[in-house]
This record gives structure tokens, C-alpha cells and sequence, in this order.
């Protein structure tokens, strides 16, 4: 059985990908967790590679995904900003419209061979 299968990255200006699914899926886990520490560690990512993922997207995006406070007597977090919770329902509702349009061609334009 055949399969296509869609990878939706944004890239800046010189072609260089700053955001897709991993990107997406290291915030979901911050947003779960709390934690981006919590967050890289479940995706098997070192925190200083997760921490410079999210700097790279942050800086061309031009806003923060997130907002993160120090350990100390209760210890230190991260959460989403607002843009950084509209960035990824946003992202969400972008793949999941291009996968449904892709899977739909690809059925129409492949029929005779699947």
C-alpha cells in the first residue's frame, strides 16, 4: 500500500527551517509539563538543544513563545505566551487543513496506482 505523507516546516528568508513539528511538539510538551526542562527530556533532547530551538523560532518569529521563571524556593517553570498558544492553534489547524487537502489529491491524482 502506497502512502504520501505531508511535512509542513516554515523557513526564514535564506531557506533555513525555524518551525515545524518538532518545534510544535516541544511546546505541547511545555504546555503539558510546565516545564521545558520536563518537555525536551520526554522528546529524549538535551534542554540547552530545546532551549535553542525555541530561541531560533522566537527570533524569527519577532515575538516569545514563552515565559519562564528561575528555580528557587518553588522551583522554575516555563508557559506559553498568548502568541505562543495562538502560534500553535494556528499551526494545528494549518497542517490539519493541508493534510486533508494533500490526502484528497493525492487519492484523486494516484487512484490507478493505489
Amino acid at each position: 500500500r502506497m502512502e504520501a505523507k505531508t511535512k509542513i516546516i516554515f523557513v526564514d528568508e535564506n531557506g533555513d527551517k525555524f518551525f515545524g513539528e518538532g518545534p510544535y511538539q516541544l511546546l505541547l510538551g511545555v504546555e503539558r509539563t510546565g516545564s521545558l526542562r520536563c518537555a525536551a527530556m520526554e522528546m529524549g533532547m538535551a534542554y540547552s538543544k530545546a532551549w535553542t530551538i525555541l530561541k531560533n523560532a522566537e527570533e524569527q518569529l519577532g515575538f516569545k513563545l514563552l515565559l519562564s521563571t528561575t528555580g528557587g524556593k518553588h522551583g522554575g517553570g516555563a508557559q506559553l505566551t498568548e502568541r505562543g498558544e495562538a502560534l500553535l492553534a494556528a499551526y494545528a489547524r494549518y497542517c490539519q487543513t493541508l493534510r486533508e487537502f494533500a490526502q484528497r489529491q493525492f487519492a484523486a491524482d494516484f487512484a490507478d496506482f493505489l
